[in-house]
């Protein structure tokens, strides 16, 4: 069953889809992520991205629409999809049906998982990443915590805050979220797939909910 998720800032999607790839086979695809890779990497539009996602602004359509298309030409799509942090705003979705009509993807449930602001905003400011791995930990969540502190329990390496969690680009990225993303949420709403999860629970009984929205087993 492929799906999508949508949430406020800092909900946890990424954790989610995290799972969803190492407990159920799903190929992940992760807009953030990717742009954090073309930083890294210093590629043509690296620049580009790191300005505008350290000020918590919203990445052009086009750019966005590339890198999926990129990601998907590198996957096996017999496996099903999780699609994490996409689409955003309204103007994405005459891109997104064609992104999923080019490739034959059907998507079956898209999943709300909903935080409230006050949650998000100290989520996100509590996040740690590992600048190799991409591991990510969050000194709020027992099950997030590094075994050593500061440092990323698969590799070794130390870990870091990444540069987009601020406050400030929190605010930022949350009233986009309600102006830009609802609208969308709604859309999905209309077409008869949108199912809604608690993510103020436990990570472990929010993931629960996931897997019995879309029909596996718990492990």
């Amino acid at each position: 069953m492929n799906i999508i998720f949508f949430a406020p800032p800092a909900a946890g999607k990424g954790t989610y889809s995290d799972l969803l790839q190492e407990r159920h086979g799903y190929n992940h695809i992760s807009p953030g992520e990717l742009f954090r890779e073309q930083v890294a990497n210093k590629t043509e539009i690296g620049s580009y991205l790191k300005e505008t996602m350290d000020k918590g602004m919203m990445i052009d359509d086009k750019i966005v629409k590339k890198v999926i298309e990129e990601k998907l030409e590198t996957l096996d799509l017999s496996k099903p999809i999780v699609i994490d942090g996409y689409l955003r705003t309204e103007s994405q979705i005459p891109d997104f049906e064609s992104i999923v009509e080019k490739y034959n993807i059907n998507v079956d449930k898209a999943i709300l998982i909903n935080i409230s602001k006050e949650t998000g905003l100290k989520r996100k400011l509590s996040r740690l990443v590992c600048p190799s791995c991409k591991r990510g930990y969050n000194t709020l969540n027992p099950s997030l915590i590094p075994l050593k502190e500061g440092i990323c329990d698969e590799c070794g390496t130390e870990l870091i805050t990444r540069t987009d969690d601020t406050k400030e680009a929190y605010e930022s990225l949350y009233e986009i979220y309600l102006k830009d993303t609802m609208p969308v949420i709604e859309y999905f709403r209309n077409k008869g797939i949108l199912e809604v999860v608690d993510g103020e629970k436990a990570p472990e009984e929010v993931f629960k909910q996931i897997e019995n929205i879309i029909g596996v087993k718990n492990d």
